[in-house]
Parts: structure tokens; sequence; C-alpha cells
């Protein structure tokens, strides 16, 4: 059988320690559960664990949690389409936003269900992914604060998502100029610079992030612990959250090089490519049964650091495991350690299992208050009065 099997002790723990990370820098923060990919077992974990404020790019993902818990706080962090704008207006506490016409969109809608709906202007810093030209956002700042139904919660960015730029404290000093510019302009206090992500957090642990930024939205670092920045795990992070358990097919000593002239017949490229192996060298590979198809191949690392993958087809993946079996059989499992791009394939992939260790049942049980983590709502209170105040 091949699974995906969720740690839930390994996110309790990073989930503990990045929420400590934010109550000492003075920030708000949003669990990105978009990688799960509406896997209910695991949201219900994450809600008892305390989780009251996620984001999400799918809806039907966010509606999967508001049937765990209909007060949950939702933002959606995807630019609204056209064919999104409804649900978006009526279901969703905050929105990430780029487009005038959209935000207009989103005011007409809210009105018709008299709600307030919250937005979050995206500015341009480098990326070249969403956001608005900083040249032109006192205009734009503007036209949305005369919207009758749109309060803007803050100002935001998105960086490394696209580009991979690495964020730099000069991105950060410009977005909190921006915020100054606006609220002298505007005389409206704006409640949140939100251009926290897993990027930014080596920079919090170096503690140069300016407390002015003061929300995150945080998802591949609760998974997987990366540090997206300088490679490896964050320090006091767990890697061992998410892990892919993939069924042995086959095992047999082989040659570990191609016993014939290669070409570009094989769809995802050949096999050893880095010239490690030598012709005539053998050794015992085994064959389990997952492949391209069912998950970014290139983004797994076996758990035995003496297993190596020589390569993959749409179904099947070819695991070097040394001059011996090592206890390996046919039926047995070979664990990997799957990457973001890895995670997000193999969640969304209806053919694998994914189940949680211990069973939600059991670890809900057992889990005591001290265990449970704060992850509130941003939305202050006072944010929502002023969204109601006349407009100047």
């Amino acid at each position: 059988m091949n699974r995906v099997i969720i740690n839930l002790s390994a996110l309790r723990h990073n989930l503990q320690t990045i929420d400590g990370w934010m109550s000492r820098h003075g920030a708000h923060w949003t669990l990105v559960t978009k990688m799960l990919c509406g896997h209910e077992e695991t949201l219900r974990a994450l809600h008892a664990l305390g989780v009251r404020s996620v984001g999400e790019t799918r809806l039907d993902n966010l509606e999967t949690m508001r049937s765990i818990d209909p007060e949950m706080e939702s933002w959606y962090l995807r630019m609204p389409s056209r064919s999104a704008i409804e649900p978006v207006a009526r279901w969703c506490d905050v929105s990430l936003n780029s487009e005038m016409e959209t935000i207009r969109l989103l005011n007409d809608e809210a009105a018709k269900h008299d709600r307030i709906h919250r937005v979050i202007v995206m500015i341009e810093l480098g990326d070249l992914r969403e956001g608005i030209l900083p040249g032109t956002l006192a205009e734009f700042y503007q036209r949305v604060f005369e919207l009758s139904n749109i309060a803007v919660l803050g100002i935001g960015a998105n960086l490394g998502c696209l580009a991979g730029i690495v964020p730099s404290i000069d991105q950060f000093m410009q977005l909190i100029l921006y915020r100054e510019l606006l609220e002298l302009k505007f005389g409206h206090k704006l409640q949140l610079i939100s251009a926290g992500t897993s990027a930014v957090l080596p920079l919090l642990l170096d503690h140069q992030l300016p407390k002015t930024v003061n929300h995150f939205r945080i998802g591949e670092a609760v998974f997987l612990g990366t540090d997206l920045v300088n490679g490896g795990t964050l320090q006091g992070l767990r890697d061992d959250a998410v892990t892919l358990e993939a069924e042995v097919i086959e095992i047999k000593r082989k040659s570990l090089v191609p016993m014939a002239e290669t070409g570009n017949v094989a769809p995802f490229g050949s096999q050893n490519s880095d010239g490690e192996h030598t012709p005539g060298q053998r050794g015992y590979r085994a064959l389990v049964g997952v492949g391209q198809l069912d998950t970014d191949v290139g983004g797994l690392v076996p758990e035995n650091p003496n297993h190596q993958i020589a390569g993959a087809s749409s179904d099947i993946t070819v695991v070097n495991i040394g001059d011996s079996p090592g206890g390996i059989t046919v039926g047995a499992s070979i664990r990997f350690r799957p990457n973001y791009a890895a995670t997000v394939r193999l969640m969304s992939n209806p053919y694998i299992e994914k189940t949680t260790e211990p069973r939600v049942a059991d670890f809900v049980e057992a889990l005591e208050p001290e265990g449970r983590i704060p992850v509130d709502p941003v939305i202050e209170e006072d944010a929502a009065a002023s969204a109601e105040q006349p407009r100047g």
C-alpha cells in the first residue's frame, strides 16, 4: 500500500514553536493549509490544537474547514477570479487583492449579503507575481477606501513564490513607509502589514525583521519545517510531519548502469546522468509503486541515507538500496520525506491514501489543555468598527 502519513505530534511541535516566534514578535499569523488539499482528518486535528485562522486558495477546502468550524476565520490567498466573487465575498473574511474591478465586484456582492469584506492590498516588490505598482498605491487605495462594504485590513506582499527572490529588510522598509503614507494621507489606521511567509522566518529568527511587519501567512514551515533561504530545516522545527510510505513491488540485484545505448525515449529523463556508477557495477534495486503520475519524484528523499532514487517512470520509482537488500522484501515499504512540490501532488492525488498518526480521535482525546496552540483570529473588533466609519 502507498500512503502519506501525517505525524500529528510533529505538527503540534511545529505549531507551538512558530506560535512562540509570533508571540515574541508581537505578530498575528494565519495557518496556510492549502498543501493539505482539504484532508479533513488533519484539519480536524489542527482545529483541536486551537487553530482559528486559516488561509486557502481552493474554496472547496475552505468549505471543508467551515464544516468543522463555521466560525473559523478564512483567508482567500489567491486573487479572486470572476467566477469566485460570490463565494469569496459571502464566506471568506479576508482576501488578497490587486485588481480594482475585482474589489468593486466583491463590494457589490458583500452588500447583497449585508457583510463587510476585508482586503489586503498587495504591492509588487520585485517577485513579479501579484501586486500593484507602488507608484499607483495612493490612487488605488483611495478608490478602494470609498467602497461601502470593503474594509482595507492592511497592505501586503509576496516574495519568493515565483522568481525565488530572497526577502530583504529594504523591501519591508518600503512596505512600512507605504503604510505610513496611506495613514497620514487618509487618516485611517491600517491594522496589518501582511508580508511574512515561511521565506521570511530566517529574518525573524535573526531579529532583523521590523515589528511593524505584524502578520504572517505560514504553511510550509509548519508542515515540513523547511528553511527556504538557507536550505535544510529551520532550527527548532521538525521535518518529519509528512512521510510517504511506498510499497516495494520488485527487488533484484541488477546492473546500476543501462546496458544499451540511451537516448531521449524515457519520458521523464534517463538514469545515471551524474555518472556516479560505472559500467558493470551491480547492486540491489527496489521498485516501488509510486511514480511521476503520483508526485514530483525529484522532491522525494529516502529516509534511509544509504538509499538513492535512480529514476522514475509514470507509475514506478527505482531505488538503489546497496549491496544487500537490508531486510527489504516485496510487500515491504520504503519511506521518503517529500518536499513542498512532492507533498502538494501527493495530497491532491486521489490514488494515494492519506492517514494520520496517531488517529485523530486518539490524538484529541489525549490532548492536554497546554497542548493547544491559540492561532487566534486576526481580525480585531476595532477593525470591524472602523470599517463602518464615514469615509473621508
